[in-house]
């Protein structure tokens, strides 16, 4: 069985000094692609020098909300480093992102998050390419901001938002994805959500180094963990791992424009 994790951080500190062991292990067995996802222009940087090691691994390059905080309050010149780094053919740039908004971590600017979110949705709408959108705390303005721009199509990462805003954000031709807080034992509501998703619009993730799913909590999660994830969502849905595999494989390759 092969797995697409659709979201990860390989430069991120827990997990680079054993990447190219770990990650080499991994598509030799059970991943077939991983999109590794940057934060800021430097995190992208390192995200497109890790994904050249890797044909079968790709990159999402923009800014978090978090990360956005310690930027230049105007989002123009960190875009337009992002910009250059998504034009480069050999940045191997299926996405932008991880943009959005965050209003977990405090202390949190929102009119900055919104500048750089709406300044990323405005590149995306020029560069035709999907965004990777985070929410934390913050559902109903990203879906709002999403609004905006109804050109523009990608995927809420490691959702956690309602059912009926998932099934909107699909009608205007988005996706979802779920991570492995859908293995967790307090997260019936999610696995409510997953289980009320068309097949053909969800993806699955790893969060990687974060959201370790069950029975692995605590420790450091890799894209070797997205087997019970898969698992997870095969029992919402219903059918085989093998299919949900498949299924969750094909719909990122559709999104982010990978070859079959």
């Amino acid at each position: 069985m092969q797995y697409f994790d659709s979201h990860a951080h390989y430069y991120d500190e827990k997990l680079i000094h054993e990447s190219k062991e770990l990650l080499s292990g991994l598509f030799a067995s059970s991943v077939c692609g991983i999109v590794n996802v940057g934060t800021s222009p430097e995190t992208s940087r390192m995200a497109v020098e890790q994904a050249r090691l890797y044909p079968h691994m790709y990159t999402v390059l923009g800014i978090h909300p978090t990360d956005c905080e310690a930027l230049d309050d105007h989002p123009s010149g960190p875009v337009a480093e992002i910009e250059a780094m998504l034009r480069d053919p050999g940045s191997r740039a299926v996405g932008i992102g991880e943009t959005g908004l965050d209003y977990y971590w405090e202390p949190y600017n929102q009119e900055k998050q919104k500048a750089y979110f709406r300044a990323q949705m405005e590149l995306a709408r020029t560069l035709g390419l999907p965004v990777v959108v985070h929410d934390r705390e913050a559902h109903g303005d990203c879906f709002g901001i999403v609004c905006e721009y109804p050109e523009v199509r990608g995927v809420f990462h490691s959702y956690s938002g309602s059912t009926e805003m998932a099934k909107d954000l699909i009608r205007r031709g988005w996706y979802v994805s779920f991570s492995g807080v859908l293995t967790f034992q307090n997260a019936r509501r999610v696995r409510e959500v997953a289980a009320a998703m068309p097949h053909d619009r969800v993806l699955i993730e790893t969060d990687a180094p974060y959201l370790t799913p069950h029975p692995h909590r605590g420790k450091c999660n890799h894209s070797g963990y997205l087997v019970y994830t898969c698992a997870a969502l095969a029992a919402a849905w219903g059918i085989s791992e093998e299919e949900t595999a498949a299924l969750t494989r094909r719909n990122a390759e559709e999104l982010f424009g990978i070859p079959h």
